[in-house]
C-alpha cells in the first residue's frame, strides 16, 4: 500500500475518521495529504512541466482549420515535403490535422480526395474530427431545412461533390434530394475518412484537439460536445491544463500562444493563411501560407 498514493490516502480517510474531528491529530494527518489528494482525484490540479515538449526523436506538425482551401494545403504540404526531406531517417514525423476539413472553401472534396490518396511521405497522419464534420454527418442522419450545417457551408461541400438541387421544389423536398444526392455522390474512401476521424491526440506535453477542453475537467473524460465546439470558458481561462492544449475552431489573426494553450485558425476560407505549428523537443514555430 505504500507504493499506491491513492490507496495511502484511502487508508489515511480511514484514520482521520478513528480520531475526533478538530484534534490534533486529525488536523495534522488531513493537512500533511490534503495536497496529495486533491493531485490525484483531480489531475487538473497538478501544473504541466515548466516548459512543454515532445518526445526526443519526433518531429509533429500540426495543420489548422483548413474549410475546403485545397490550394493553401497544397503549399503547405510542399513546405513541410521539403523539410521532412532534409531530416534524417531516424526522426519520426507526425502530421496531425485538427478538423474542419470541408465548408466554406470551394474545395473540399478535394482537400478530402488529397489527405487520402495523397499523405506527406514518410509521415504518419493524424486526422481529428472538427465540428463542421460532426454537422455534416448530422445533416445527412436527419435532413431538415434550415439545418446549421446548410447555413455554414454546407452548400460549398455539396458543389464540391457536384451536388445540385430544385430551386423550383419546396424547402422539405430540397433538402431531402440534396441529403440522397450527397450519399450518393461522397465516395466510400471520403465516407470512411469521415467515420474514422479522432477526437483528440497527445503527444508528450501536448493535448491536440479541434475546439478546446472545458477547464477543471480531467482530459480524459472530456465530452465529444466540448471537443468540437466550446469556446467559452476555455478561451479566457487563465489557469494550467493537464496538458499545452493545440486548437483551431476560433479565428484568429495570426497564432497564439499562451502558458495553457496554442490556437492556429487562422481563418483561412477567407485569410488565405493556413497555419502550421511545428514542434521539436521544446520548440515551437510556424509555418503559414
Amino acid at each position: 500500500m505504500e507504493n499506491c498514493r491513492f490507496c495511502r490516502i484511502l487508508w489515511v480517510r480511514g484514520k482521520i475518521g478513528n480520531h475526533k474531528k478538530g484534534g490534533t491529530v486529525f488536523k495534522f494527518i488531513k493537512n500533511m495529504f490534503k495536497k496529495e489528494e486533491e493531485e490525484v482525484l483531480d489531475p487538473t490540479l497538478r501544473p504541466p512541466p515548466q516548459k512543454a515538449k515532445v518526445p526526443d526523436g519526433y518531429r509533429v506538425y500540426v495543420i489548422g482549420d483548413i474549410h475546403g482551401r485545397l490550394d493553401l494545403l497544397n503549399i503547405l504540404h510542399e513546405r513541410i515535403d521539403t523539410e521532412v526531406r532534409q531530416l534524417d531517417a531516424e526522426t519520426k514525423k507526425v502530421v496531425v490535422y485538427l478538423g474542419d476539413y470541408i465548408d466554406r472553401g470551394n474545395d473540399s472534396a478535394g482537400v478530402v480526395d488529397l489527405l487520402i490518396n495523397n499523405p506527406i511521405a514518410g509521415c504518419e497522419s493524424i486526422f481529428l474530427k472538427g465540428n463542421h464534420e460532426a454537422e455534416m454527418d448530422d445533416f445527412l442522419a436527419k435532413p431538415e431545412p434550415n439545418h446549421l450545417w446548410t447555413r455554414c457551408g454546407g452548400a460549398e461541400t455539396a458543389l464540391s461533390y457536384k451536388v445540385r438541387v430544385k430551386a423550383q421544389i419546396s424547402a422539405e423536398a430540397r433538402t431531402q434530394e440534396m441529403r440522397d444526392r450527397l450519399l450518393e455522390a461522397i465516395p466510400k474512401s471520403h465516407r470512411e475518412f469521415y467515420d474514422n476521424l479522432r477526437l483528440n491526440y497527445e503527444i508528450g506535453d501536448y493535448f491536440m484537439v479541434h475546439a478546446g477542453v472545458r477547464p477543471q475537467i480531467p482530459l480524459k473524460i472530456q465530452t465529444p460536445n466540448d471537443l468540437l465546439w466550446i469556446r467559452e470558458p476555455f478561451l479566457s481561462y487563465n489557469g494550467q491544463f493537464e496538458k499545452v492544449i493545440v486548437h483551431g475552431h476560433t479565428m484568429i489573426a495570426k497564432p497564439i500562444t499562451l502558458p495553457n494553450r496554442i490556437g492556429i485558425d487562422t481563418g483561412a476560407y477567407h485569410s488565405g493563411k493556413l497555419t502550421c505549428l511545428i514542434l521539436e523537443k521544446e520548440d515551437v514555430r510556424f509555418m503559414i501560407t
